[in-house]
């Protein structure tokens, strides 16, 4: 078996002072549906508001089922002081070939301003340079993403340019601002 086989096989808990990232269950339900039904998480986001926990429920699913056919990386952000699952962080785009992976997070707004998503993302990025052999973890955001442009930066990622209407949200084409950081650079941070 690959390195990128076990890794898609068996994706492992990463432990943080405050958080533990595991696997997404479909008892995260409520938790993920609390977050995922407030527009003001999914402003820039692709997915459209839930609107009921069945939808939450649909969308764990579809990650579990990705976890059985080996072709998922989506771990739950669970807040270890409460036990509560507040968000979600993924490598969504996995290139071993050009040791490459994309990164994307969503966290519940009651959350904000404690820097739960930059802990999260700083682990998952060195889970990626240590155990996934990455050379470099991207992350395209929407320009007027001012918050998730602090956490990237606070993770070591710098801005390497704007792709013009790159991307559709929630039916309109928007530009990305495309933030990275390689191997080298993350080991300075």
């Amino acid at each position: 078996m690959s390195q990128t086989e076990k890794i898609y096989a068996n994706l492992p808990i990463l432990e943080t002072e405050r958080l533990i990232l595991r696997r997404l269950t479909i008892e995260d339900a409520q938790d993920m549906f609390a977050y995922a039904s407030e527009p003001i998480v999914s402003r820039f986001m692709p997915w459209e508001v839930h609107q009921t926990v069945e939808d939450t429920k649909e969308f764990i699913r579809v990650v579990l089922q990705g976890y059985e056919q080996k072709n998922k990386l989506t771990w739950a952000i669970e807040l270890k002081s409460e036990g509560k699952m507040i968000g979600t962080i993924d490598f969504v785009k996995w290139l071993p070939k050009y040791a490459r992976a994309e990164i994307a997070y969503a966290l519940s707004h009651l959350y904000w301003g404690n820097g739960f998503t930059q802990e999260a993302a700083k682990a998952l990025i060195a889970f990626g340079f240590e155990k996934m052999q990455l050379n470099k973890v991207e992350a395209p955001i929407v320009p007027d993403n001012f918050q998730s442009q602090r956490v990237l930066e606070k993770v070591g990622m710098v801005c390497e340019g704007i792709a013009r209407q790159h991307f559709v949200i929630k039916g309109e084409f928007v530009d990305l601002a495309m933030y990275a950081v390689l191997k080298e650079e993350f080991a300075r941070t």
